[in-house]
């Protein structure tokens, strides 16, 4: 996951339009400036998932992925909620791991254990795959796809979603470190989707890397990760220059997200992408954000609604003025090339559309 020597292109076939998945991380409710806690476990937002759909997803016909973590699955009441859609065809559902609140719990709570990837392999393990069972058994099928909480993979996390079957990860976050706060550093790796290996040979099957779509803007944004890092840092901050840099259209960091970012944000990212010969995307979001009064992006009604908007009038110009699709992750997985393979069984026949129907509108 890590070794980006062993990286291998995961490229759309030749032609292909541009995809967009959406992933959701789906998780209990808890005050994000509170420090973290084995009593939060509450999951009314995810009552809100339905109408959700009803709003944006169901008329784009866009199934997006939730990402559940532990109190989701073994709550009852969100694990029906979530098998529901799951069976109706209108949403996929993979695995995310809070380690603080998924058994065993065998560590202290602290920030540097947020990070499941910091955890004893042993450990990370026992949480993962009790977590895969919990899962497996509320929707009644295993999980493929994984995205760490927090984006804590660490260096066992490939090794054990192989073991567990897994064959997808999306916890990278390109050109990004959390080691400030003692997680991963992802500078290296960057946003297009790749295969990795999952054991030490490289022998077994790859597993598929969709990183989370982010990346630079501006007149400045080939400088990348070497402005972004001492623009950052202490001194960068007390002189305010990324808000500096990014009211003069300069230089910004963008993630493909409606939390804390608008609209106009991520399309000129997404169009910037797309010069860059970027052709699969991902849109995530924190699941508590579809109700109000659970994080800092939905504190009103008239905030919900904008935030729903947003995800819809994003969808909808990816769609009509890009020339795009929409895809599951694994929808996504059938059709990437692997190396040395023209194509995975199963494509999807109506993705395809000829080149130009990538426009950078």
């Amino acid at each position: 996951m890590f070794r980006t020597a062993t990286h291998r292109p995961a490229d759309l076939p030749p032609g292909h339009s541009p995809v967009l998945a959406v992933i959701v991380d789906t998780e209990e409710e808890f005050d994000w400036t509170k420090p973290l806690s084995r009593g939060n476990r509450g999951v009314t937002a995810i009552d809100a998932l339905e109408a959700s759909h009803e709003a944006v997803y169901d008329a784009l016909g866009l199934k997006p992925a939730y990402v559940i973590d532990h109190p989701v699955a073994a709550t009852p009441s969100s694990a029906r909620i979530l098998r529901r859609l799951q069976d109706a065809g209108r949403c996929e559902v993979g695995t995310h791991l809070h380690p603080w609140v998924n058994p065993p719990d065998a560590e202290i709570v602290t920030s540097t254990t947020s990070y499941a990837g910091n955890l004893p392999a042993e450990l990370e393990h026992a949480k993962l795959a009790l977590l895969t069972d919990v899962i497996g058994d509320a929707m009644g099928r295993r999980p493929i796809l994984y995205k760490a909480g927090r984006y804590g993979a660490g260096p066992n996390t490939a090794g054990i979603l192989a073991g567990l079957g897994y064959r997808m990860d999306a916890s990278v976050v390109p050109w990004m470190s959390f080691g400030d706060d003692g997680g991963p550093d992802f500078r290296a790796i960057r946003v297009q989707p790749y295969w990795f290996s999952g054991d030490d040979d490289g022998a077994g099957e790859p597993l598929l890397e969709l990183p989370l779509t982010s990346g630079f803007c501006g007149l400045l944004r080939g400088l990348g990760p070497r402005l972004h890092g001492p623009v950052t840092r202490p001194l960068g901050m007390r002189l305010h220059l990324p808000g500096l840099l990014a009211r003069s259209r300069l230089f910004e960091r963008v993630r493909l997200s409606p939390e804390g970012c608008t609209l106009a944000e991520m399309q000129r990212l997404t169009r910037a992408l797309l010069r860059d010969g970027v052709r699969v995307f991902t849109l995530t979001y924190h699941s508590p954000s579809v109700a109000v009064g659970h994080t800092p992006y939905v504190r009103s009604e008239e905030q919900r609604r904008a935030f729903l908007a947003t995800i819809a009038t994003y969808a909808t110009w990816f769609r009509d003025s890009l020339g795009g699709t929409f895809r599951t992750p694994s929808e996504i997985l059938a059709v990437l090339q692997r190396p040395g393979a023209d194509r995975a069984p199963g494509v999807p026949a109506d993705g395809d559309r000829p080149a130009a129907a990538a426009r950078v509108a």
